[in-house]
């Protein structure tokens, strides 16, 4: 039987601006997290390869909307840039990671899960339904994603 755990996330930013400290330190609990998967996914050049899909029921690389909790998305290139698309059943928005950079997402927020109403107050990303890359060069990315 797997105990559900809290994932840590810390991200640290280094700097010296005319020799003061202008770094920040911020950390993210996410609460209760029994399943994690982490895996590296190889984008070929000039193909869009499908990296996560989200539904209200679990299938073959399918997550259900509602259980995911933290998702990140590293470029581990050290030269080219890949871009994301982030679907939904209406409308898709494209984000570009240079090398090295990230994307996360945490549904700390309700970021990732259905929305049954028909009057969103601020933009989200509630109605993903699939994050795909694409990129002219051959790209490594580091994929993780946490969920109850």
């Amino acid at each position: 039987t797997i105990v559900a755990a809290d994932l840590t996330v810390t991200i640290i930013e280094s700097i010296t601006l005319n020799g003061s400290n202008m770094g920040a330190t911020n950390t993210l609990v996410v609460e209760s997290v029994n399943e994690i998967n982490q895996r590296i996914v190889s984008v070929d050049a000039d193909n869009v390869r499908t990296l996560f899909e989200f539904s209200t029921t679990i299938g073959s690389g399918t997550y259900v909307r509602a259980n995911v909790k933290y998702l990140r998305i590293t470029n581990k290139d050290d030269t080219n840039a890949i871009s994301l698309n982030l679907e939904s059943a209406t409308s898709n928005c494209w984000i570009t990671l240079t090398a090295g950079e990230s994307f996360m997402l945490s549904a700390a927020s309700a970021a990732i899960e259905a929305d049954d109403d028909t009057t969103i107050a601020a933009p989200t990303l509630q109605d993903i339904s699939t994050i795909s890359a694409y990129s002219t060069s051959a790209i490594d990315l580091d994929c993780y994603i946490a969920l109850t």
